[in-house]
């Protein structure tokens, strides 16, 4: 492909590293549904990826905040294009990159960080706090998050994750193919990166005065959970809603900040080169990571 040209208030970076998220498998499989929103029968952008790290090497007319040789980092999710070896990104998508942090590292925190950080904003101490797909990119942060603000944390995931969420800090862990947590004990939050059950189901494992938050799932459980979840919530005083997050370097900067004060980690279970992104994709896909898939070039 030839190399892109940023446009007015674009920068174009240098790839050096991209990491994998659910949204990227999504748009390759057009599952669920709502992933193919303005591409049908294919991708809208033909090169996937959104968290890239890397250098400026050019910037386009406008641009004030950046200059060529400059390292950053962001959430390219409008243009995607991080799989390849330059990307044009938009200026405010992208913060300069903190140099004690790998490229590989800083590349795992935008979406993945911004997710968790506004999905656990209602952790606190006394809280009892559930994560649905725990083991995965945003949740390894979401649980860390939760159990800093003082919260008692269940993740829940496969049951090869298991040891790895109590590492990060969970202080119950739970496989969904041996246990439904919606019969557990009610939860003053429950953080839900995976829906796929009744709404009904979710209301149960609410506790009264809490909260169910989804970030994705299918697309029967989203929309269930916007239209019949709220207006249950109205009745039974337990919300259900969708966590709409918000991109950008004010929610994913914090997760950085903390990352270099050594209150998170950054776990990256595997990186793949350039020429093998098909197989971190496929990876992530399978539900096998560990945390963060990140590709290098």
């Amino acid at each position: 492909m030839a190399k892109p040209s940023p446009g007015v208030n674009q920068v174009l970076v240098e790839v050096a590293a991209t990491s994998v998220n659910l949204s990227d498998w999504e748009g390759l499989t057009g599952t669920p549904m709502y992933a193919r929103i303005g591409g049908l029968r294919a991708p809208k952008r033909r090169v996937l990826g959104s968290d890239v790290a890397g250098r400026v090497t050019a910037v386009g007319s406008g641009v004030s905040r950046f200059r060529v040789g400059d390292e950053v980092y962001g959430d390219n999710l409008s243009l995607l294009g991080g799989f390849a070896e330059y990307v044009v990104v938009p200026v405010a998508a992208l913060a300069l990159k903190p140099a004690e942090l790998t490229f590989a590292q800083a590349s795992a925190l935008p979406q993945s960080g911004a997710i968790a950080l506004q999905g656990t904003a209602g952790a606190r101490r006394g809280r009892r706090v559930l994560i649905n797909g725990a083991g995965g990119g945003s949740g390894s942060f979401a649980i860390q998050l939760a159990k800093r603000a003082g919260a008692h944390v269940t993740g829940v995931d496969n049951a090869g994750k298991l040891d790895f969420m109590r590492s990060l800090g969970a202080d119950h862990v739970v496989d969904y193919a041996t246990s439904d947590f919606t019969r557990l004990e009610p939860f003053d939050l429950i953080l839900d990166l995976v829906a796929h059950r009744s709404v009904f189901a979710y209301r149960r494992a609410v506790a009264r005065g809490g909260r169910y938050l989804c970030v994705g799932g299918t697309v029967r459980s989203v929309l269930r959970v916007v239209t019949v979840g709220a207006a249950l919530g109205v009745v039974t005083r337990r919300r259900l809603g969708l966590l709409v997050a918000r991109n950008g370097p004010a929610y994913f900067e914090p997760i950085a900040e903390r990352c270099l004060t050594g209150e998170l980690e950054i776990r990256i279970d595997r990186t793949f080169p350039l020429d093998r992104a098909a197989e971190a994709l496929a990876y992530l896909g399978a539900g096998r990571a560990l945390g963060k898939v990140v590709v290098t070039v």
